[in-house]
């Protein structure tokens, strides 16, 4: 099944749903202090595992993780490769990919705009 898509009779399993997707960073200054508590925050209100991949590295963080997100010192520019496993994985891709497109939401939050 190299196409991704179930068969019709094969019951999924949403324990072991996988998603991924790519993102550039273009929030002026990365992810800083504010950006990655968004970031966490939002990784944590879902139940699956959430792990992210910097500028192509095979190195995977816990996406959940303040410290690792922090300590990955991310940058305007870097592409993130985000990966989730589990229940609402597909979900919480989606959201994490929009919160950064949306530059985790400062511009409205401190009155800036872009």
């Amino acid at each position: 099944m190299t196409s991704g898509l179930r068969s019709e009779k094969q019951e999924p399993d949403p324990l072991h749903v996988n998603y991924q997707t790519e993102v550039e960073v273009k929030h002026g200054v990365g992810l800083h202090a504010r950006p990655s508590v968004t970031f966490t925050r939002l990784a944590k209100s879902f139940p699956c595992s959430i792990e992210i991949a910097v500028n192509g590295s095979d190195v995977w963080l816990n996406g959940k993780s303040i410290i690792k997100i922090m300590g990955a010192r991310i940058r305007k520019g870097s592409i993130l490769r985000i990966r989730a496993d589990g229940i609402l994985a597909e979900e919480a891709i989606r959201a994490l990919k929009e919160l950064i497109e949306r530059n985790f939401d400062e511009e409205k939050k401190h009155g800036r705009t872009a």
